[in-house]
C-alpha cells in the first residue's frame, strides 16, 4: 500500500484503544505515522500506544481543550496529516418505551454530543493544524479525515434513534466539510460500518451465538466482519489521494431489518 500522507507524518486516532480504532491506529503506524491515541481508556490506550510507538492521550472528543492537547501532541510528533474519527458511544432506547414513557432527553443528548458534536470538534481543530503544514505534493494536499458513521444512518433499527440520528449526522456532514476544507488541501471521506466484531458484544459461548445469529443476515460472506477489514478501507481512504467527499458501507452487503 503506498505511503502516501503517513509515513513520517503524524495522525490521531480517536477511539482508538479498542475495535476499528486500534486497528486502524495499528495499520496508520505500520505504514510508518507517528500516532496519537486519543481515548477515554487510559489503561488500554497507553498498552496500544506503546505497541505502536505512538503516544496516548486521554481524551473526550467533545472538549475542545481534550481535542487541542491531542493535536498539539500529534503535531510535537510530525507534521499532523491523519485524523481518524473512531470514538463513539451507542445508547438504545426507544422514542417512547414499553410503558408509555419518552425516551430520556439526556440520553439523546449524550450520544449526539460524543459520536456527532465530538467528530466535527475533532475534525475543525486537526484540520486546522493541518492547515498550518506545507503541502505534500504539487496538488497541495495536506492531510486527510476519516469519519466512522455507520449503516445505521441508512438501516436505523427500533431503539436506534439516538444513534442513527448521530451517524446520520456525520454522513451529512460529509460532503459540506469535504467542500470547506478543499481550499486547505485537506480531503475528507466517510466509512459506514456494518455488524462489526468488536468488544461491545463481550465474550464466551453466548456471546459466540449471538454474533453467529447475527452474521447468519449478513449477505455475504455470512459473518460479522473484523475491525482489521474496517480498517483496511480507513487506510485506503487515506492512501489513496483521488478519494474525497465519499461515504463507504463495509458492511458485506447487509440491510438492517427493523429489528
Amino acid at each position: 500500500m503506498p505511503r502516501f500522507l503517513i509515513d513520517g507524518a503524524s495522525a490521531i486516532v480517536t477511539g482508538g484503544a479498542s475495535g476499528i480504532g486500534e486497528a486502524s491506529a495499528r495499520q496508520l503506524a505500520a505504514l510508518g505515522a507517528h500516532v496519537v491515541i486519543a481515548d477515554l481508556d487510559e489503561e488500554r490506550g497507553a498498552a496500544v500506544a506503546s505497541e505502536v510507538g505512538g503516544l496516548f492521550v486521554r481524551c473526550d472528543v467533545s472538549s475542545e481543550a481534550d481535542g487541542a492537547e491531542s493535536v498539539a501532541a500529534a503535531s510535537e510528533m510530525g507534521p499532523l496529516r491523519v485524523l481518524v474519527n473512531s470514538a463513539g458511544i451507542g445508547m438504545a432506547g426507544r422514542t417512547v418505551d414499553r410503558d408509555n414513557e419518552p425516551m430520556p432527553q439526556a440520553t439523546f443528548d449524550l450520544v449526539i454530543r460524543v459520536n456527532l458534536l465530538g467528530s466535527f470538534n475533532m475534525l475543525r481543530l486537526a484540520a486546522a493544524a493541518m492547515a498550518k503544514t506545507d503541502p505534500v505534493d504539487d496538488d497541495g494536499n495536506r492531510g486527510v479525515i476519516v469519519n466512522m458513521a455507520s449503516a445505521a444512518a441508512f438501516d436505523g433499527q427500533i431503539g436506534q434513534a439516538a444513534y442513527s440520528a448521530s451517524k446520520g449526522g456525520i454522513v451529512g456532514m460529509t460532503l459540506p466539510t469535504a467542500r470547506d476544507l478543499s481550499a486547505i488541501g485537506v480531503r475528507v471521506n466517510t466509512v459506514a460500518p456494518g455488524l462489526i466484531d468488536t468488544p461491545i458484544y463481550g465474550e464466551g459461548d453466548a456471546s459466540e451465538q449471538f454474533k453467529a445469529h447475527l452474521g447468519a443476515s449478513v449477505l455475504f460472506p455470512k459473518r460479522l466482519g473484523t475491525a482489521e477489514e474496517l480498517a483496511f478501507m480507513v487506510t485506503e481512504l487515506v492512501t489513496n489521494p483521488y478519494m474525497n467527499a465519499e461515504v463507504v458501507r463495509v458492511d458485506g452487503g447487509i440491510r438492517m431489518p427493523p429489528k
